[in-house]
C-alpha cells in the first residue's frame, strides 16, 4: 500500500466517523412543506449517501437513465404509501443496508443486467420514499423531497461517470462502511 493510499482511506473513514451524529430523519415539526422535503434528502445521512451511491453505482454502469427513473418512481410509490399510514418493517435497518448494498455494489464494480439493477434500486427507493412519506406526509413535502432526489441521483450519477475507477472503488468502501454504521445505530 502506498502513503497516499493510506492516507485517502484515513481521510474517508474520518468523514464517515463525522456522519455517525446526525440524524437520518430530524424532526420538521409543524414546517413540512417545500422546502422541508426539499431539505430532507440533505439533511439525512443515510437517504443523502444512499441516493448519491445509486447515482454513482448507475454512472459507474454507464447504462440509460432506467435506474434513476425507477428509483424517482418507487420512491414516490413509498412515499404515498407512508402518507397512506402504511409502514414497513424494519424500516431504518433496511435504509441503512441500503447504504451498505449500494457501497458494496460500487466497491466490487457490480454489473447485472438492468432489469435486475432497476428491480434492486426499486427496493432501495421504496425504503426511503416511505420514509419520506411518513415524515413529510403533505404533497408540497414530496415535491421538494423528490427534486431533492433527483440532484442527488443526478450529482452520483456525474461522479460515477467522471470520477477515476479506482476511487470509486474507495467510494464503494467508504459507503459500504458507512451503511454498516447506520445500520448499527438503527
Amino acid at each position: 500500500m502506498t502513503k497516499r493510499f493510506l492516507q485517502q482511506t484515513t481521510a474517508v473513514a474520518a468523514l464517515c466517523l463525522l456522519a455517525l451524529p446526525a440524524m437520518a430523519h430530524p424532526g420538521h415539526g409543524d414546517n413540512a412543506g417545500f422546502l422541508a422535503g426539499l431539505a430532507h434528502p440533505l439533511t439525512g445521512i443515510n437517504h443523502l449517501l444512499a441516493m448519491l451511491g445509486v447515482g454513482i453505482w448507475g454512472g459507474q454502469q454507464r447504462r440509460g437513465l432506467a435506474q434513476p427513473a425507477t428509483f424517482l418512481g418507487m420512491m414516490l410509490f413509498g412515499a404515498l404509501a407512508g402518507m397512506a399510514g402504511l409502514t414497513l418493517p424494519g424500516l431504518e435497518t433496511g435504509i441503512a443496508a441500503t447504504v451498505a448494498l449500494v457501497g458494496l455494489a460500487i466497491a466490487l464494480a457490480l454489473a447485472m443486467p438492468n432489469w435486475l439493477g432497476m428491480l434492486l434500486v426499486g427496493a432501495f427507493a421504496l425504503a426511503h420514499g416511505n420514509a419520506h412519506g411518513q415524515e413529510l406526509p403533505a404533497a408540497s413535502a414530496a415535491f421538494g423531497f423528490m427534486l431533492a432526489s433527483a440532484m442527488l441521483l443526478l450529482a452520483g450519477r456525474c461522479i460515477g461517470q467522471v470520477m477515476a475507477e479506482r476511487l470509486l472503488r474507495l467510494a464503494g468502501v467508504a459507503l459500504a462502511a458507512a451503511g454498516v454504521v447506520l445500520m448499527g445505530v438503527a
